[in-house]
């Protein structure tokens, strides 16, 4: 893995991605089309990783989770505990605001139908190692990993081995530095409408990692 170093918005070292966002730029001339800096509390207790942007979602907003079906549920659940002021994110200029919580992405560019090279994921832990040291050093607490993918960047990061820590809905994970990493099924419409995340179960998540937070 790369020295880690911050978030770059005019980041083009993978090529196959910079390539693909002047595409849908040419394409949406009014969409964001760039890398995805993190979004919410810089003195966050909880940092989530997703996957990456979505095409008509963070992709076009500028903002994760935002603007398409899979920052639906996210949002919902993050008000109803408290780490939201809206239950809903609209785009990048509403008033919302997240509190003690902040959301990024493994990968900071939308992929190609939104699956990223491998060597596109390990290009960008760099900045997630950045991230991740960061908000160790300002006191976090729980990491949540949404799906297979952002868990995996998750321990490369920390460069833990994956077979220590398999991913699965509800796994709980002691990793480095006292934080615990908490797993759960991506938010996704496919996985929301499959009824493979539903909505009891992506609270219950959020039930542990606030009573642990409080325990803490």
């Amino acid at each position: 893995m790369s020295a880690p170093i911050p978030f770059q918005p005019d980041c083009r070292d993978c090529p196959r991605l910079a390539h693909h966002l002047d595409q849908v730029k040419a394409d949406h001339p009014d969409y964001y089309a760039r890398p995805i800096a993190p979004f919410g509390d810089a003195f966050a207790k909880l940092l989530i990783i997703g996957l990456a942007p979505g095409m008509h979602g963070a992709n076009r907003t500028g903002r994760p989770f935002t603007g398409d079906y899979a920052g639906i549920l996210l949002y919902q659940t993050l008000y109803k505990f408290g780490f939201s002021t809206h239950a809903e994110s609209t785009s990048a200029h509403d008033e919302l605001r997240l509190i003690n919580c902040r959301i990024t992405n493994a990968v900071k560019c939308l992929p190609p139908a939104n699956k990223p090279l491998p060597a596109e994921i390990r290009q960008c832990n760099r900045f997630l190692a950045y991230e991740l040291d960061d908000f160790t050093k300002k006191g976090g607490l729980a990491l949540l990993a949404l799906g297979t993918i952002a868990h995996q960047a998750t321990l490369n990061t920390l460069q833990h081995r994956k077979s220590a820590y398999p991913f699965s809905h509800g796994a709980v994970h002691d990793v480095a530095n006292g934080l615990r990493l908490y797993d759960s099924y991506h938010c996704s419409r496919y996985n929301t409408q499959t009824k493979r995340l539903t909505t009891p179960m992506f609270e219950q998540v959020f039930d542990k990692i606030c009573q642990d937070m409080t325990i803490t």
